[in-house]
């Protein structure tokens, strides 16, 4: 038998594999951190879009409710007209250790307008 094969023909191969696959793992691994970042400051600025709406639309005020639970750096935008109330809460969410563009991320919610207490009597 002169086909003998010899251990240790595969030396170097994981080192090899491990150079070319690790940093493909760690962009995974940053865009999944990334992901989920983004989606806790998406249900930050729904809750914050919410809380506001429902103030403004009981004739309180609606910014400072919302920029007490919207995530820092938010943008916080209040319309409508008489019968609803809109509020829209934004904000960038980075990429974890780099200068590359992010995600703007953007909730809004609507609520319809609480009638004015009359006078009684």
């Amino acid at each position: 038998m002169s086909g003998c094969r010899r251990f240790g023909g595969d030396r170097g191969a994981f080192t090899v594999e491990l150079a070319a696959g690790l940093p493909a793992l760690m962009v995974l691994l940053f865009f999944g951190l990334t992901a989920v970042s983004a989606v806790v400051t998406k249900a930050q600025c729904l809750d914050a879009a919410r809380e506001a709406a429902l103030a403004e639309a009981r004739g309180g005020p609606g910014s400072p409710v919302a920029a007490r639970m919207a995530p820092a750096g938010a943008e916080i935008r209040l319309g409508g007209d008489r019968e609803s109330v809109t509020a829209t809460v934004s904000v960038r969410v980075r990429l974890f250790g780099t200068h590359v563009p992010g995600i703007t991320v953007t909730a809004s919610a609507v609520a319809a307008r609480e009638p004015a207490a009359g006078p009684v009597g």
